[in-house]
């Protein structure tokens, strides 16, 4: 069991032309701040199990076998607004009324986490490449907010109902484990990739904000790394898919979620590179689940922005490696956009170079 906290404090206000038409909303509105704060969850209401943005330069290049530990800080502000106009008939007592409200509400979120990831890479081929597996451990807090307000009217009575509501949670997040193959060819570098989620992080239905998922998912996909060490050329691309299971506590089932990370650098020395990364996000298919109450659902989002590496030799051991690097979302369509932050800091074996033997010298 992972030990968390949790901090929320709701608020709401209401005003209105008359008590009966503010008591009939309480509901709707209870329900319908519920329904637009779905973005602080999984892919229910926009954000998915795969992080966009995890692969990024360099991906599919070989690594030095042997234990080797990378600690990452995620940071993330995004928000999202929401403008629905729905007409219906909403019974009251026997009555039908005719019933006309537009709805719109704005969700600010930020997360703060931090990815602690021991990696072992062995030196025994598989299957002609280069095998390593990993864990991922995140740790880190997560704040959602959501403002609301409905505008309606009952038949000749107008009316205005705000709700406001504030959750907070720190604690452990879901297990990532990773099992990844490379192969080298020159200066041709592919990969290929399985992870999943092992939800056992801090979450609750009930909440807005997770750190989580709530269920479980299955993603694996490939990679490509062009590199040229004597140009200091490089660009990489890891495509991949995630098939998620149901939520058990909402009974809520995500669609299949595709993701494309880039990356595009120059050595500008031989441990001094810059350059450039992006993503792209698409689902593919259609949400379900007798919990969905928003129907198909399908969100997306697109990305790009700089990145800055150094390499650090530490010893004749060990070496270190630092990148950050930024991004500015755009094009978003059911998901929360904003802009996100990752530095990252790995620590490795050092490559070995060569000793060579001198031959023995032949005298006369």
């Amino acid at each position: 069991m992972l030990s968390t906290t949790g901090e929320t404090s709701r608020g709401a206000a209401r005003r209105g032309n008359g008590a009966v038409a503010g008591s009939c909303l309480l509901g709707l509105m209870a329900a319908a701040v519920a329904l637009c704060s779905q973005p602080a969850r999984a892919d229910e209401g926009g954000v998915s199990f795969w992080v966009p943005g995890f692969f990024g330069s360099l991906a599919a290049t070989p690594q030095v076998p042997g234990f080797s530990f990378t600690s990452i800080f995620y940071h993330t502000t995004v928000n999202a607004g929401a403008d629905v106009a729905f007409a219906r008939q909403v019974p009251i007592g026997r009555l039908n009324v005719p019933f006309n409200a537009a709805f719109s509400s704005d969700l600010d979120a930020k997360a703060n986490i931090g990815f602690f990831i021991p990696q072992y890479v062995f030196a025994t081929p598989v299957l002609g490449g280069q095998a390593s597996v990993l864990m991922l451990i995140p740790y880190g807090k997560n704040t959602v907010g959501v403002d609301a307000t409905l505008t309606a009217a009952l038949g000749p009575i107008g009316f205005t109902v705000g709700a406001a509501r504030n959750d907070s949670v720190t604690g452990w997040g879901d297990l990532i484990p990773m099992f990844t193959l490379r192969w080298n060819h020159g200066v041709h570098n592919v990969m290929t990739y399985v992870t999943g989620d092992v939800p056992v992080g801090a979450y609750d239905s009930q909440r807005l904000a997770n750190i989580g998922i709530g269920h479980g998912a299955i993603d694996g996909g490939g990679g490509y790394t062009y590199f040229n060490p004597a140009t200091g050329h490089e660009f990489s691309a890891v495509l991949g898919f995630t098939y998620n299971f149901e939520n058990q506590s909402t009974q809520y089932q995500n669609g299949i979620d595709m993701h494309l990370d880039w990356g595009a650098s120059q050595f500008v020395t031989k441990q001094l590179q810059l350059g450039l990364v992006g993503y792209a996000y698409k689902q593919l298919s259609c949400d379900s689940g007798s919990g969905d109450r928003v129907g198909c659902f399908e969100s997306q989002v697109f990305s790009i922005g700089p990145q800055i590496g150094y390499i650090i030799p530490l010893s004749t051991e060990l070496q270190g490696y630092v990148n950050l690097k930024g991004y500015k979302e755009f094009g978003a369509e059911h998901r929360p956009d904003g802009w996100n932050v990752w530095l990252t800091f790995m620590i490795s074996p050092a490559e070995q170079k060569p000793t060579s033997t001198p031959k023995p010298r032949i005298t006369k």
